[in-house]
């Protein structure tokens, strides 16, 4: 129905004064009632509220552009502009390829459009995608140069904003030669142009030409200085990180978060709570990164306090639990042993990423857990959105050692390697071990450890060594003994079960040669120290 000039002009004042997810739910059902969603007046205010940082609910926002597109068809409105505000907090979500899946669709049945403003975002998309991918999927190299060959044929090729972005995605990929090139060609080159060639140059660890970029900048901004706190944390020095920030006369949140970030990473964790503290008192505003950030040193400290105060501080702000924030949120919780608290997170979120069913997964293994472990698996294969990775198998592999069960984890590692062609790594190998070695499996564990691709580690033959003591298997210790000396130096530790199982087994002259070894110094042994700390 047609809506008058009095109903526009309230309902826009109703959406401009909008403060809470709540409400804004309620006027998008009226404007569904009344079938004014259409109306671009109305659709834009809607996606825009929905994709605020601190209201983001992208479930909800895409659920809002389908559901329009859906009523509307495909030629009625311009959906590509329509859905800036949406690319943009895709872009910086957890869930970026969904931004590129996004233009895709709408590109493919909407009007065409020529404009320019989405290519930064999903540049960006781009990069990130394939950052956050473990191993960095190669696929979204393609997407962008697609989308670099989309740019030329729209004719943006001169546009600054764009080349910027080009540039920034060529250095997610590492492709320094091409962002060079992006640069060079650049009529206009701006500061963020020098920024984004300088972080290139640092991603690859190419500090000299980043250091000559640094000095050849015509005009230097907060984000050159921010990039310089980056550089010097990832170098680990983060005295000349403290100095660049403490000498900045602007600061802004990035600044913050790269030196928080900085001392969670060299596991300072007291030094990164002080400078979140002193973030609070300079009432400047914490991000999303600053929140994950701190979580994450709560979990690494268990520092449940802090914790529960951030779950708090996000409740009263009215921010959505999602994303990073529902990720590190719900680590913490489980880290810290309050599964029920995890669990509730977990739930309460609408979108999971994989790294939110490992965090739950993992948590929930690592308390014993199991068959809470094996349902959640069966459920993120069950609902089919995100598939599982290493960190997954991983945590199932740990939930069914814990329990014993041999047969429920040959199953999984070999789906893992057959079905989700999944290499297993050195975690993987050392949960069967250790689950055949407690199923009396020994000989089987040992074959494994001979047979797997990766050197075996010590831990490893120690766990067979200890297996052969539990299950009497005497004809075993004298190989896993000679890979045990292979890999390292002797501990007392190894020599003591070795001496048990053979004087177990009544083979004295076994013990008397073990003793005899030790003795004349042809055992390699690890060597100690000792000091005085009374001086």
């Amino acid at each position: 129905m047609a809506a008058s000039a009095y109903t526009r002009t309230h309902l826009s004042r109703l959406l401009k004064s909008c403060s809470s997810i709540s409400h804004l739910t309620q006027l998008h059902s009226f404007l569904l009632k009344s079938g004014l969603l259409h109306h671009p007046l109305y659709l834009r205010p809607l996606l825009s509220l929905s994709s605020l940082p601190h209201w983001r609910n992208l479930s909800y926002s895409l659920s809002l552009l389908l559901t329009s597109f859906s009523l509307n068809g495909s030629n009625s409105l311009p959906y590509l502009s329509l859905s800036l505000p949406l690319f943009r907090a895709l872009s910086s979500s957890i869930h970026p390829s969904y931004s590129l899946s996004l233009f895709v669709f709408l590109h493919s049945n909407s009007p065409f459009s020529s404009s320019p403003f989405p290519l930064p975002l999903l540049f960006k998309s781009c990069g990130r995608a394939f950052s956050l991918t473990d191993p960095p999927y190669k696929p979204f190299i393609q997407s962008g140069l697609n989308l670099h060959c989309h740019v030329i044929v729209l004719g943006h090729v001169n546009d600054h904003f764009i080349q910027n972005s080009l540039i920034s995605v060529y250095s997610f990929f590492s492709d320094v030669d091409s962002a060079r090139k992006v640069f060079d060609e650049m009529a206009v080159k701006t500061t963020a142009s020098w920024n984004a060639l300088m972080s290139a140059y640092d991603k690859i660890g190419d500090v000299k030409s980043a250091e000559m970029l640094f000095l050849q900048i015509p005009e230097r901004n907060v984000t050159s200085y921010n990039i310089l706190i980056n550089r010097f944390v990832k170098s680990g020095d983060l005295r000349g990180a403290k100095r660049v920030f403490d000498e900045m006369t602007e600061r802004d949140p990035i600044s913050w978060n790269s030196l928080i970030a900085g001392y969670a990473r060299a596991k300072k964790y007291k030094s990164a709570f002080g400078l979140f503290h002193e973030m609070q008192r300079n009432q400047v505003e914490p991000t999303q990164l600053t929140i994950s950030l701190v979580l994450a040193a709560c979990a690494e400290t268990c520092n449940l306090m802090l914790g529960k105060e951030i779950h708090s501080y996000l409740n009263s702000k009215n921010i959505l639990i999602d994303g990073y924030i529902g990720n590190s949120l719900l680590d913490m919780y489980a880290k810290c042993g309050c599964l029920e608290l995890a669990r509730q997170v977990f739930d309460a979120m609408p979108m999971k990423h994989t790294s939110c069913w490992n965090a739950m997964i993992v948590g929930l293994a690592v308390h014993g857990c199991s068959d809470e472990v094996l349902q959640l698996f069966s459920a993120m294969e069950k609902e089919k959105k995100q598939l599982p990775n290493h960190t997954s198998f991983l945590g199932v592999l740990i939930a069914c050692r814990h329990k014993g069960l041999f047969k429920e984890g040959q199953r999984y590692f070999n789906k893992m390697i057959d079905e989700y062609k999944i290499v297993p790594n050195i975690k993987h190998y050392g949960c069967m071990i250790d689950l055949l070695s407690r199923c009396g499996l020994v000989e089987e564990a040992y074959e494994m450890a001979k047979e797997m691709p990766v050197k075996a580690k010590t831990i490893l033959w120690k766990t067979i060594l200890s297996a052969c003591r539990v299950h009497g298997q005497v004809e075993l210790v004298d190989k896993v003994f000679k890979e045990l000396q292979e890999v390292g130096p002797l501990g007392e530790e190894e020599l003591i079960t070795m001496s048990n199982v053979y004087a177990e087994a009544g083979k004295w002259r076994d013990v008397e040669r073990l003793r005899r070894m030790v003795d004349s110094g042809s055992l390699k042994l690890a060597g100690w120290s000792q000091i005085d700390t009374l001086g």
